[in-house]
Order: C-alpha cells, then sequence, then structure tokens
C-alpha cells in the first residue's frame, strides 16, 4: 500500500481546544463522535484550556480518549504549524473558542500556539473550522461544572468580532459543536 493510499484512509483532524466553558462538554462529546467515524483526533489545548477542561472534569477524558492531547507551552509549541501547513490535517478545527482567541485572530495577533496556528494556516488550504461561544446578541443560558445553570450575557464587541471572523479568509464559523458533525462523516 503506497503512502498515498494509506494517507486517504487516514483522516486526520488538528483539534484545539480555549479556555472556554460553555458548550465543553458538548464538543467533547462531538469530538468522541467524530472519532468514531475512523477520524484520527490530535488534540491540542492551550494553557487556560487545560484549567477549564480540569475544572468540567473533561481533561483525563480528552487525554485518553483522543489519539494524542498536548498542552501548549508556547506560541509554537508543540511545533503543530508544519504538519497544519503541509497537509498531515484535513482540518484544523477550534471548539470551544473564547472571545479573546477569536479577538486575536480577527486583528492577526499569532501570540498562543492556537491563535499561531489558525494564522498559519489560512494561508493553506487546510479548512479552519472554529466555534465561537458569544456569537449571538442576548443572553445564553449555560451550566458550570457542578451542573448549576446560569445566565450570561453576551458584550457587544465579542458578538462584532465574530461576525468579523465570518468574513475571513479559509474560515468557517459553525453555529455550534453539534454542526460539525456535518462536515465529518
Amino acid at each position: 500500500m503506497s503512502k498515498k493510499e494509506t494517507r486517504q484512509k487516514t483522516r486526520m483532524i488538528a483539534w484545539g481546544i480555549t479556555g472556554a466553558g460553555d458548550k465543553l462538554t458538548e464538543t467533547v462529546e462531538v469530538m468522541r463522535q467524530i472519532k468514531e467515524k475512523d477520524y484520527h483526533i490530535d488534540v491540542f489545548v492551550s494553557e487556560e484550556g487545560e484549567t477549564v477542561l480540569k475544572w468540567y472534569k473533561q481533561f483525563e477524558e480528552v487525554n485518553n480518549v483522543f489519539d494524542s492531547c498536548t498542552v501548549e507551552s508556547g506560541p509554537n509549541a508543540p511545533f503543530i504549524l508544519g504538519d497544519l501547513q503541509t497537509g498531515k490535517y484535513d482540518a484544523l478545527i477550534i471548539s470551544p473558542a473564547t472571545a479573546n482567541t477569536v479577538a486575536k485572530i480577527v486583528y492577526g495577533i499569532a501570540d498562543t500556539l492556537l491563535t499561531n496556528a489558525v494564522a498559519q494556516t489560512a494561508k493553506t488550504e487546510t479548512p479552519i473550522y472554529i466555534y465561537p461561544v458569544d456569537q449571538k446578541k442576548g443572553k445564553i443560558k449555560t451550566q458550570a461544572p457542578n451542573g448549576r445553570k446560569f445566565t450570561l450575557k453576551m458584550r457587544d464587541i465579542d458578538i462584532e468580532n465574530s461576525k468579523k471572523l465570518k468574513k475571513m479568509e479559509n474560515i468557517k464559523v459553525i453555529a455550534s459543536p453539534e454542526k460539525l458533525k456535518k462536515y465529518f462523516k
């Protein structure tokens, strides 16, 4: 079997998780469902993403269930940019994405592993899918790790940045983690 044939059978995703708690457990469930469709998923977690994954008691699961799980140690570490730019991965997904991550991407700031990954991958044909947690004006109901429900009001600046993100090259903004399943069948 040639490398090309092997490559066609192994579908690879680089999945970034930031420090957003909203839809985090739903994201992990969608990740599991996509993995079950024979996708190899390498997970890249921001420093704050690790904190939030642990707070929601999801870190061990992500670390054990997926093909690899690496926590950011700098804007270029672990070094995933080469693999993203040369086509090792079929897609880059950032879900969930904090308002801070979205703002940095929109304004070209690439000072974290995941913002740098988006900036460099956007220069290629590898598709990028991002789920920003702050997309619609108004209030959302969300859930704390202990199950307590609470309401958050979306800030106008964060909503504007999500709208700007939708206009960027090679980036597909998704409405919810669940919507990712239509792209990865």
